[in-house]
């Protein structure tokens, strides 16, 4: 007698039946949800996590929501809300000045965020180097990001003072003329660009984290294969990098959008000289506080919203040609 012969084929749902066995019924729609430990695990995690849900709701959802419909309304702030439609949508497209505060936020974002990538990468570059004192020159390094913006303008405004800053002091140690930056349109945007690299520590501690997650098998690789140190930073760092540079773009599009207090603080809150360091918040908090003109500052606020989503759209959608999230630490 043979093997198959004793044990036989397993058995199927057919001789399940033929020995008196009935199969087991597929799973329902209600068997398949949730049973009771993990709902109450769900509701343990709801419980933990509800200051944050609140949070959101309160600081977040809400006040969007309400910009958006006082946006719709002439409002002070004193009186009732007045319906008026779109018009604070079609005062803003044609009013001057938000178009120069808009040219003003684009030429300080043009400028301000891939210099800012660059130096963070390079100042992440010299962190991560082997050397005894790398800690003394990450805090070093670091150190700046860590003043106040406030202060930092009241600095910037006595080193670049036209008269006794040690800006000119330098300029003319080398036979130069004295220069007011901060009297000229363009040249106080330029203050303003140069003062925001000094909070570039941030961007590269993020920096730093992502080349120390690359592993170090493959610049040993491309070392055997007789790879330099330019051709392994453009071959492997800065691909692998990719996904920390996409995320401090779009952090650091954020915040030019957003350039607030020291144009505020070096213009004392006027914007000038002729308009020069108007940028788009600060005209927004000027209509919004001192013009009493909420619904309007809304309809801005809203507009403002807009472009910083479609721009973040944009960069995620082409940061599919060039975004590397393949290679893991090892």
């Amino acid at each position: 007698m043979s093997v198959t012969d004793t044990v036989g084929p397993p058995a199927g749902p057919a001789s399940a039946v033929s020995a008196g066995v009935q199969p087991a019924a597929p799973p329902t729609r209600r068997s398949r949800g949730l049973n009771a430990g993990q709902r109450r695990k769900l509701r343990t995690g709801l419980l933990f996590i509800s200051p944050w849900i609140i949070g959101v709701l309160i600081f977040i959802i809400y006040p969007v929501v309400y910009s958006i419909a006082l946006s719709f309304t002439r409002y002070s702030g004193m009186e009732a809300p007045t319906w008026v439609g779109i018009q604070n949508y079609v005062t803003a497209f044609t009013d001057p000045l938000v178009g120069k505060a808009a040219s003003n936020t684009i030429f300080y974002a043009i400028i301000a965020v891939p210099l800012g990538l660059i130096i963070a990468l390079v100042l992440a570059l010299a962190m991560n180097q082997n050397v005894r004192e790398v800690a003394f020159y990450r805090t070093i390094f670091y150190a700046p990001s860590l003043i106040p913006a406030f202060a930092m303008s009241f600095i910037f405004i006595v080193f670049l003072n036209p008269q006794f800053g040690v800006f000119n002091q330098v300029l003319n140690l080398f036979g130069g003329a004295n220069v007011n930056l901060l009297g000229d349109p363009t040249g106080v945007k330029i203050a303003i660009i140069l003062m925001a690299q000094l909070g570039a520590g941030n961007a590269a501690l993020i920096f730093l984290a992502g080349l120390r997650n690359i592993p170090k098998t493959i610049y040993e690789a491309a070392r055997v294969d007789g790879a330099g140190p330019m051709r392994q930073f453009f071959s492997i760092t800065f691909p692998l990098l990719s996904p920390v540079i996409l995320f401090n773009l779009i952090t650091g599009i954020s915040g030019a959008l957003q350039v607030f207090t020291e144009a505020f603080i070096v213009t004392n809150g006027t914007g000038d000289p002729d308009a020069g360091a108007l940028f788009y918040m600060m005209y927004l908090y000027k209509n919004a506080f001192g013009f009493a003109e909420l619904g309007y500052a809304s309809a801005l606020a809203v507009i403002l919203f807009l472009v910083g989503l479609a721009l973040a759209l944009l960069v995620y959608w082409l940061s599919r040609r060039f975004v590397n999230y393949d290679v893991e630490a090892g």
